[in-house]
């Protein structure tokens, strides 16, 4: 069994894809596997599905759906500076643990 990976990329981010077929593209995150180190991003990565009819899909046919992207292949889009960035976590002085931008030095909500 393979351990689990850190990210700080969580579902809802916007993050923009770095390389791969899709470099350039921006989107927003609709879910991300650890275990496999990979995530969905929305409208990105499309690929073409073969199915037949079932419980699901009532119509079969071709479906289109997104494909998982790696995590390392995206970073986090910075709503401040309109640029990608890292992500660094940091201590309040109330004791929570929040996200921040490394670029603008903003916390991420």
């Amino acid at each position: 069994m393979q351990a689990l990976r850190k990210s700080r990329i969580r579902k809802g981010d916007t993050v923009v894809v770095i390389s791969g077929r899709e470099s350039g593209k921006s989107g927003k995150v609709l879910s991300v596997d650890l275990a496999k180190g990979k995530l969905i991003v929305e409208k990105l990565n499309m690929i073409k599905r073969h199915t037949k009819p079932n419980q699901k899909a009532k119509q079969g046919g071709i479906l289109e759906r997104e494909a998982p992207i790696a995590i390392s292949n995206v970073m986090f889009f910075c709503p401040v500076t309109q640029k990608p960035t890292r992500l660094g976590m940091r201590k309040l002085e109330d004791g929570r643990r929040v996200r921040y931008s490394k670029k603008s030095n903003e916390i991420v909500e």
